[in-house]
């Protein structure tokens, strides 16, 4: 995936320590989905995909920060949007990103629910060295 945190604009960093601090990245989320333009439904689409990232964040990785920004790639507009954490990492990603799998007590759809809600998707990952998943949702 390109490197869309050096071109985005109207970057915004939200610390994920608390579940309140979820709810702000999903709001930072939501105003840039707005102003870019996205429709309602890729609004809703990218706004669900942020809050179940922002949550595997949160319970998965100790807490981290949300990274969120417009991004304007060959006369394609979108939103960019980052999480990072420095918890256990992934030691399966492949599993990680199939339909039901959980590492936890949920319904093992974030990663893979989060990945279809999207256009573009990265997940950058390593035992022991955290997780960053990057996401853009660009608008038609």
């Amino acid at each position: 995936m390109r490197d869309f945190a050096a071109e985005a604009s109207q970057v915004e960093s939200v610390p994920i320590a608390t579940s309140g601090d979820v709810v702000k990245a999903r709001q930072s989320v939501r105003t840039l989905a707005q102003k870019s333009g996205l429709s309602l439904v890729n609004q809703t689409k990218l706004v669900t995909a942020a809050s179940e990232l922002g949550r595997n964040t949160l319970i998965y990785g100790g807490g981290g920060v949300a990274r969120t920004g417009l991004v304007t790639v060959n006369g394609r507009s979108g939103v960019w949007v980052q999480f990072e954490d420095e918890g256990p990492g992934i030691p399966d990603q492949e599993l990680a990103l199939t339909d039901g799998w959980t590492s936890g007590s949920g319904m093992g759809l974030g990663l893979s629910g989060a990945r279809r809600l999207v256009d573009e998707f990265e997940l950058r990952t390593a035992p022991g060295a955290g997780t960053t998943v990057s996401v853009v949702k660009w608008v038609r």
